[in-house]
């Protein structure tokens, strides 16, 4: 009889397991029902949630797990799915954490890098994150590049004397570079030209920038990095299909519904909502440290900047967004 509780069980088994055998539910159902019912009768009852008990009950009673039809033996199960996790990268850090991203080595600028680092070292930093495009990575673009400055050996020994520098500068803090679009120039570079070898770790761009030697870690593109309860992303992650905003925080804002900092833009900007709870949202985009005006893009609207975030013990966090001058002084946003 439907809705009685026999009838509830095989339903749930039914919906469980729309690919198990009848005999087997029927078991089970038997079992579950501490023998209320016989092995035949709970038979029947599984046959009627799968659709197999005859035209004349099947006008009656609605299937709940109705089965095409199908030899004996026969199970076609769901495939194993091939997605994978999304998981942030979490810095287990309290404190002062230093935020550099769009550096664009070796097209990068002396005065932006040397103001920003300055002035994080006077801030006793925690850790420190960049947040992708440190390197440039021209000579491997998809984009039509000027030959007498594709030298790549040449990109390669500065990024890592980039790295090298950043050590020295920060000799006891952890560190961790997040992966750019430019830095994906490298892999997707790989794919186009070596396929075979591409996934030889000594390929990767954690063995050619030595990140071994400098304690550096690496995460990978499209991953986010948390801070306390602050998502950090470089930028081009967020979805496309909108005109490039005014302001590009409340455009991260408008990408993602959630707080956020990114990087990506070359632009200093905040931006904060409140909901009709007056649950409040923050949004960060950060400068470059770059070139201001290179051959591809001379007239533009970047400026030069970096942040600091206060990573608190309970997770909250204050973030500290700078504008770096043309005469290399430090600015609040």
């Amino acid at each position: 009889m439907a809705g009685d509780p026999i009838t509830e069980m095989a339903r749930r088994l039914a919906r469980l397991h729309p690919d198990a055998p009848c005999q087997t539910l029927a078991r089970r159902l038997v079992k579950e029902a501490n023998g209320a019912i016989t092995l035949h009768q709970a038979r029947m009852r599984m046959q009627r949630q799968f659709g197999q008990h005859g035209a004349r009950h099947r006008k009656r009673i609605k299937a709940a797990a109705p089965r095409a039809a199908r030899k004996s033996g026969e199970i076609y199960a769901m495939p194993k799915s091939m997605a994978e996790s999304w998981t942030p990268h979490v810095m287990s850090v309290v404190g002062n954490v230093g935020i550099l991203s769009d550096v664009h080595v070796p097209y990068h600028s002396e005065t932006a890098v040397a103001a920003a680092v300055g002035h994080l070292k006077d801030q006793g930093l925690s850790a420190l994150l960049l947040n992708g495009d440190i390197a440039d990575f021209y000579a491997i673009s998809r984009y039509m590049k000027d030959p007498k400055q594709r030298d790549f050996k040449s990109e390669l020994e500065s990024v890592r004397d980039f790295l090298a520098y950043l050590r020295h500068e920060f000799p006891a803090i952890p560190i961790v570079f997040k992966e750019g679009n430019h830095e994906n120039r490298w892999v997707q570079w790989l794919w186009q030209h070596a396929a075979e070898i591409s996934d030889d770790p000594r390929m990767s761009l954690h063995s050619w920038l030595d990140f071994d030697k400098h304690k550096i870690e690496w995460v990978e593109d499209q991953r986010p990095v948390m801070l306390g309860k602050l998502p950090v992303l470089h930028g081009h992650e967020l979805p496309k299909g909108m005109a490039a905003p005014v302001n590009v925080a409340r455009g991260a804002f408008l990408r993602t519904l959630s707080t956020v900092l990114v990087g990506h833009s070359h632009r200093t900007s905040n931006h904060a909502e409140s909901d009709l709870w007056h649950k409040e949202t923050g949004c960060w985009s950060t400068g470059c440290l770059c070139d201001l005006r290179p051959a591809y893009s001379v007239v533009n609207r970047w400026n030069w900047g970096f942040a600091m975030v206060t990573v608190h013990k309970d997770k909250t966090f204050d973030v500290h967004n700078y504008r770096v001058m043309q005469d290399g002084t430090v600015r609040t946003a």
